[in-house]
């Protein structure tokens, strides 16, 4: 008996491995006969996936730089490591952890006036019976966001402008002495808060809108039976119907909240309301591009990126959590 159950082990693995081989025969088959079928599909996304490999996954390979003692001439590999050097450093400047603060106050004003701004312009848009008027309203708050951020802050320094500003012109008429505002550090924010809800409310209302077309029809009709009034069908049909867009784009601008428009401050700032203006990544430009202090600037950016994966991380648990509306 121990004889012939030693013979049929080899026989019962063999038998094992066949399957096994057979099937990933069988899955190789199906890919095969999945890309023929649907090959033009792949096509059309073979782009965007060389992008992302290209722009995205690639320079991942440079995220090493932060943890050396990098050097242009002697490259990625030839540079020494440091370890967690650059960190420390970052850390026991004043200039990055004023940045830091910075950035968090200025995405924090604008979570709190910028994003309610879209909803509101969408809830309006619906509720705004001409046609006519309506397509006109919402051609002209789309406008700015198509507009260059270089245009964008050419007309912001002429409108605050000291000597021929609209803004210092209207004080005029008061009776009050013109204000450089630009070069005030407490009035920075409010500018930028400001501009960036004039140039980004219009387009970023199209997603609420869109959200707000899928609502079903016979909501409103039950509530018109019922003698709500448009108000009453705003906040008890069409707030709590967009609700899962709104957590998920509040899940998405908490991501970036550590991405401020990088282009719009270096065009706005200059070293006089640094004190308020200079955030993480014109920090990272400064020292890195002006300073040529690579190193230091890559362990900012990977700081940066780190910040911003455990907010995603944490805004979307807490939403699935309590609403169960996520991103995954």
């Amino acid at each position: 008996m121990s004889d012939e159950h030693t013979a049929s082990i080899p026989k019962t693995e063999k038998s094992n491995v066949e399957v096994r081989h057979d099937r990933r025969n069988e899955r190789l088959t199906w890919l095969i006969d999945h890309f023929k079928r649907e090959w033009q599909i792949y096509v059309m996304l073979a782009p965007a996936i060389i992008w992302f490999l290209l722009f995205l996954y690639k320079p991942m390979y440079g995220l090493q730089i932060a943890f050396k003692d990098y050097s242009i001439f002697r490259g990625i590999d030839g540079s020494p490591w440091v370890g967690w050097e650059h960190f420390g450093t970052l850390f026991g400047s004043d200039q990055f952890v004023r940045a830091v603060w910075n950035t968090i106050k200025i995405s924090a004003l604008n979570l709190l006036f910028g994003f309610p701004a879209p909803i509101i312009l969408a809830l309006m848009f619906n509720e705004i019976l001409n046609a006519t008027f309506k397509k006109t309203a919402q051609t002209i708050v789309y406008l700015p966001h198509f507009i260059s951020s270089v245009i964008i802050a050419g007309i912001v320094i002429t409108a605050f402008s000291p000597s021929a500003g609209i803004v210092n012109t209207i004080i005029g008429w008061f009776g009050f002495e013109p204000i450089y505002f630009l070069t005030k550090p407490e009035w920075f924010r409010p500018i930028f808060i400001g501009t960036g809800i004039w140039q980004e409310a219009g387009f970023g209302s199209i997603v609420f809108l869109a959200a707000i077309a899928g609502v079903n029809p016979s909501l409103y009709e039950s509530a018109v039976v019922d003698g709500a009034n448009r108000w009453q069908m705003m906040w008890k049909i069409t707030i709590p119907s967009i609700m899962p867009t709104i957590l998920i784009m509040l899940i998405i601008r908490i991501g970036n909240i550590m991405e401020v428009s990088f282009e719009l401050i270096i065009l706005l700032y200059q070293p006089a309301t640094y004190a308020t203006a200079d955030v993480v990544n014109t920090f990272i430009y400064r020292q890195g591009i002006q300073g040529g202090q690579y190193d230091i600037a890559a362990a900012a950016g990977l700081f940066n990126a780190v910040v911003a994966f455990v907010l995603v991380m944490t805004a979307n648990s807490i939403s699935k959590r309590f609403s169960r509306t996520s991103l995954w």
